[in-house]
């Protein structure tokens, strides 16, 4: 049984208003205990107790603006959700597409509100990551020095668009902005697995996350994934997993070193978040 540090870096919040019925009733059916206490779970008590009990140290808290799918989880919200709480790290969501000056945004966000990091959604949000015009919000996020997780592969959320998922988008982000710290959440889930792992081994300011696999099936998706064991972030997707330990324990049942377990569970993401555990 591992009892070491754990660091989740991909967990949803939200109120019932702020996301589409269906995504409650599809959320509640892989994980029933949130059904029985949806209020509970999704008030900072109640989440910090929840992640205590599961063997979570720190946790990324994310923002979601992506009105099509999921509706909006407000960076205001998550600030407030977050706020006095050291086990919650918040990052911020921003659509490029709906505001005028996004890195504006960003900057606010990181400097009045102390978010430390965004989350983009392409798939969600319709955008290609190496579209020119989004360039200023990648400048800004090295000006800041905060990392930018991109949702990458497939996604089961109505009006997403795989085409904008792809990670190779990621290669040309990536060769402009060597500086900026970018993570492929999902790790380009479905059938861009392969190239995820290529990017992420191609750059060195390129990471994979790997919420929403299956843990035991990781190194059926990436057989070599020790020679990248650097590069791999664990994530949860909190609340669409029925047991976040759960997760946690497959993983550490896979035939891969202590060392690779204790890279993927907190000491990648400790050197992405620039934090001291």
């Amino acid at each position: 049984m591992y009892a070491g540090m754990v660091i989740d870096f991909h967990v949803h919040i939200g109120r019932k208003e702020d996301w589409h019925p269906w995504v409650i009733e599809y959320l509640s059916e892989i994980n029933p205990y949130l059904s029985k206490a949806f209020d509970k779970l999704m008030s900072p008590d109640g989440l910090e107790e929840y992640l205590v009990k599961e063997g979570i140290d720190y946790a990324v808290i994310l923002a979601e603006d992506s009105p099509l799918t999921t509706g909006v989880v407000a960076n205001s919200y998550v600030h407030s959700f977050c706020k006095g709480r050291k086990r919650f790290i918040p990052f911020a969501s921003i659509n490029p597409g709906t505001i005028p000056n996004p890195e504006e945004s960003l900057e606010k966000c990181v400097r009045k509100m102390g978010f430390r990091g965004l989350k983009l959604y392409p798939t969600y949000q319709h955008f290609f990551p190496n579209q020119r015009e989004i360039y200023p919000l990648y400048e800004k996020a090295v000006e800041l020095d905060v990392p930018i997780m991109f949702h990458t592969g497939s996604s089961i959320y109505r009006n997403s668009k795989l085409k904008y998922g792809d990670p190779l988008h990621l290669d040309e982000v990536s060769t402009d902005f060597p500086e900026l710290k970018i993570v492929m959440a999902h790790s380009g889930r479905g059938f861009w697995y392969d190239r995820a792992f290529f990017l992420s081994r191609l750059h060195k300011n390129l990471y994979m996350e790997i919420s929403g696999l299956p843990p035991q099936k990781l190194l059926q998706y990436f057989p070599e994934l020790e020679k990248n064991a650097d590069k791999i972030i664990f994530g949860s997707d909190w609340p669409g997993v029925k047991s976040i330990k759960e997760n946690i324990d497959a993983l550490c049942s896979l035939t891969i070193t202590k060392t690779t377990i204790e890279k993927i569970l907190y000491r990648n993401a400790e050197k992405v978040l620039r934090i001291q555990t």
